[in-house]
């Protein structure tokens, strides 16, 4: 007697083919979107105020919101077409875990002398704010990266 057996496998994917844009519903997606948008409002409120005080400490501030800005962009875009798992010899939670803890501290560090500097200006306030907000969204992001990466694992394997 012959039996025939059929097995059907279906599988899915969040957001369809090329992209996952499901990511973007996720909590860590949505802080990645916060962190650009609030990195690209700081600089350009620093960048097109018209009366700076102190140059130096302005120009420290523009350089550390653009290269996170673009970093955490290629980190999105990135996630977003899946190019992190086509790439496995870098480890890339850990790598953005780096990023974070970087990026909070360079950008606190800009945003307080900012806040120091801004001589009363609207614009450079508005910056600096914005520089603390996206300290903040960097830190919470660092958090639950940090749960993520050395968070609870096994102490031993299973027998």
């Amino acid at each position: 007697m012959s039996h025939v057996v059929t097995t059907t496998t279906t599988t899915t994917s969040s957001g369809g083919g090329f992209a996952n844009v499901g990511y973007t519903r996720t909590i860590q997606g949505q802080l990645k979107i916060a962190q650009v948008v609030t990195l690209l409002i700081a600089f350009l409120c620093v960048r097109l105020s018209k009366y700076w005080t102190d140059y130096t400490a302005l120009r420290y501030f523009e350089v550390v919101t653009l290269f996170f800005l673009i970093a955490f962009l290629i980190f999105f875009i990135m996630h977003l077409l899946r190019l992190q798992s086509k790439i496995p010899c870098i480890n890339w939670t850990l790598t953005e875990f780096l990023h974070y803890v970087l990026g909070t501290i360079l950008i606190l560090i800009g945003s307080i002398v900012v806040a120091v500097k801004n001589g009363g200006i609207a614009a450079l306030i508005a910056g600096s704010v914005f520089g603390f907000i996206a300290s903040f969204l960097l830190a919470y992001s660092m958090w639950t990266s940090y749960k993520v990466t050395w968070g609870s694992q096994p102490t031993s394997a299973a027998v």
